[in-house]
């Protein structure tokens, strides 16, 4: 389980004296504490599956990259460093990205699939069909890839292939 590997991993580290990533750890399982928390008062089994670890992680991977971005216009380069570091220290529990090609072939089969189009109204604008048809798009494209591709990248990559179909 990716939950117990996270524990075991900071085991070592902190045995290790690899004090950087010993805190991205503890961050993460507070992270994922914080998640089971959640379950609980749900009054849901507290215990967390691989994916919901998955969806945990890429969260948290999403929030680096845009702090990087921030960091990067702000001239902060030794906090996109830092930022950056993490990002690889959580990279490696999530899996493998899909390249925008493998993400391109998924979402033009989906959009194939459920006969998506770009219906304009009489002044040229999407309609509210394209936002149905970009929400069934999505909605079908990220539960194929669960965590493994970036829904920004997939959102813009879906509006362009819908708009030219």
């Amino acid at each position: 389980m990716l939950h117990q590997k996270i524990t075991d991993d900071l085991k070592t580290a902190m045995k290790a004296g690899k004090e950087f990533e010993a805190g991205v750890l503890r961050f993460l399982l507070s992270s994922l504490h914080n998640k089971e928390i959640e379950k609980k008062g749900k009054g849901l089994e507290p215990t967390l599956s691989d994916e919901e670890v998955i969806e945990v992680l890429s969260r948290e991977a999403k929030k680096r990259k845009e702090a990087i971005e921030m960091y990067i216009k702000g001239g902060r380069n030794d906090l996109v460093e830092k930022e950056t570091k993490e990002l690889e220290i959580i990279k490696q529990y999530l899996p493998e990205q899909l390249s925008e090609e493998e993400i391109e072939k998924i979402v033009v089969a989906t959009i194939e699939k459920i006969g998506a189009k770009d219906i304009k109204d009489p002044e040229g604008k999407p309609s509210v069909s394209y936002g149905a048809s970009l929400g069934r798009v999505m909605g079908e494209v990220m539960k194929e890839l669960k965590g493994r591709a970036d829904a920004k990248l997939v959102s813009e990559i879906a509006k362009k292939r819908i708009t030219n179909s």
